[in-house]
């Protein structure tokens, strides 16, 4: 099984990538991995992205740890979602308060891949947009560029948010599966070329195995896109692709 990822900065953004991505292990046959796109027009909308992020690094972690001395192990990867999500709840509330943060400054959104490598089963939560590919099957989440962030339902009752959540897919036997911000809807011509061959980057970036043998297999489509198709995104983007 090979994970693929990338983040790159839109050509219409200047001074920060406000997407971020996150892959990480946790425990021994288990793997989260996650995509955040933060709000442009909120504040500092970088450091919501890579908080998140962050915070979901150390709750994999501990999770880790925690494993290690369980005897009951026989989650499935919704309960274990909902867990981590629970968690990052408990957390981002925490800091917001240490903190003093405004609202507008938590604003990002978030879609979450769990994936159970032993029995080969997981589930995806898009919170906000975002664009879901799973063995072939493409599924875009998109709200009129209103995310519902979930920093919008930190004062809720967790269970009550939780259930109302509805961009939630499942699956098994995992071939390729892909998760990416909506950065990847906004490639567009950026210079001319002297050719006259046209290509979907959607399709490309999640579909092609060219150079799938390359850890930087999707860096490497990024710059064919720019430099032989001329094409870039307008805005920042961050995929994780996994093909087994």
């Amino acid at each position: 099984m090979n994970i693929y990822s990338v983040l790159q900065i839109g050509d219409y953004h200047i001074n920060h990538c406000e997407d971020f991505l996150i892959t990480k292990k946790i425990g021994s046959n288990k793997i989260l991995c996650a995509v955040m796109d933060g709000c442009s027009t909120a504040m500092e909308s970088q450091f919501a992205s890579a908080l998140f992020g962050k915070i979901l690094r150390k709750i994999c972690i501990e999770k880790g740890y925690k494993e290690l001395y369980e005897t009951e192990k026989n989650s499935n990867p919704e309960e274990d979602l909902k867990a981590v999500l629970k968690e990052l709840f408990k957390e981002i509330s925490t800091v917001k308060n240490h903190l003093l943060l405004d609202e507008k400054e938590l604003l990002t959104t978030l879609t979450v891949l769990l994936y159970d490598t032993k029995n080969d089963e997981g589930i995806i939560i898009c919170i906000g947009d975002g664009l879901v590919c799973i063995n072939g099957k493409t599924t875009e989440f998109e709200r009129d560029n209103k995310p519902d962030y979930l920093t919008y339902h930190l004062k809720e009752d967790f269970e009550e948010w939780y259930g109302n959540q509805t961009q939630k897919i499942r699956f098994t036997k995992l071939k390729d599966v892909s998760i990416a911000t909506d950065g990847i809807s906004s490639f567009i011509p950026i210079k001319k070329t002297d050719h006259n061959e046209k290509i979907n980057p959607t399709d490309y970036l999640l579909y092609d195995k060219s150079n799938f043998d390359s850890e930087e297999m999707l860096s490497l489509k990024l710059k064919k896109l720019e430099h032989h198709y001329g094409m870039k995104p307008t805005d920042d983007l961050a995929i994780i692709r996994i093909i087994k």
